[in-house]
């Protein structure tokens, strides 16, 4: 965990998850529709609030990632009880599947794909592929990748990112299903019923 070439390893596996499914796609959207998909609330919703902090966590992610990249282990608050070959093993295995996860999900949302809640330009409710077993499957995917780096690099800097991403993400969830709920009314609402928050 250490090893400088795993440290480096890491840093490269982040910058092509951010580079594939968050830079990549943001283009592939705003080619295919002529819409930005990063949406940004307007001032005094409480989706502001929340999509700074957001904003916040994404930008604590890129500092932990690269503190990996360039710190000793024992700088960020290492954890020795998490630290074994079996929690590594499967902290790796997340991390690879929620890359794949992630990007099938991307995929199967085509233009419909944004950063937020773009009120000004609705979206088709996406059912099919991941959509069909869970609600939420690329928070889902950012969910494990987090806890997937806790556990290849368990450290005080990597739970506390995993924590107040669990908080944010959770309530852009619900905000997001108010509004999928008035757009879409009881559409949206027979398939909540039928297809679970998570899994």
């Amino acid at each position: 965990m250490g090893d400088p070439i795993f440290r480096y390893g890491l840093l490269a596996y982040y910058m092509v998850f951010v580079g594939v499914l968050f830079v990549a796609r943001s283009i592939i959207v705003r080619k295919r529709t002529g819409v930005n998909p990063l949406v940004l609330p307007k001032e005094g919703e409480v989706a502001l609030y929340v999509a700074r902090g957001l904003q916040a966590v994404s930008a604590g992610g890129a500092s932990v990632v690269l503190a990996i990249g360039l710190v000793p282990f024992d700088v960020l608050g290492a954890l020795p009880a998490l630290r074994s070959q079996a929690v590594f093993i499967v902290g790796c295995a997340m991390l690879g599947a929620s890359l794949v996860l992630m990007a099938v999900a991307q995929a199967q949302m085509g233009a419909s794909w944004r950063i937020g809640i773009d009120r000004e330009h609705p979206t088709a409710l996406v059912e099919r592929g991941l959509f069909a077993m869970s609600r939420n499957p690329i928070f889902l995917a950012l969910r494990a990748n987090l806890l997937g780096l806790v556990l290849v690099y368990p450290a005080a800097a990597t739970l506390a990112l995993l924590v107040a991403a669990e908080i944010f993400i959770q309530l852009q969830v619900r905000l997001e299903e108010g509004y999928l709920s008035t757009l879409h009314g009881e559409r949206y609402e027979a398939y909540r019923r039928r297809v679970r928050r998570w899994l």
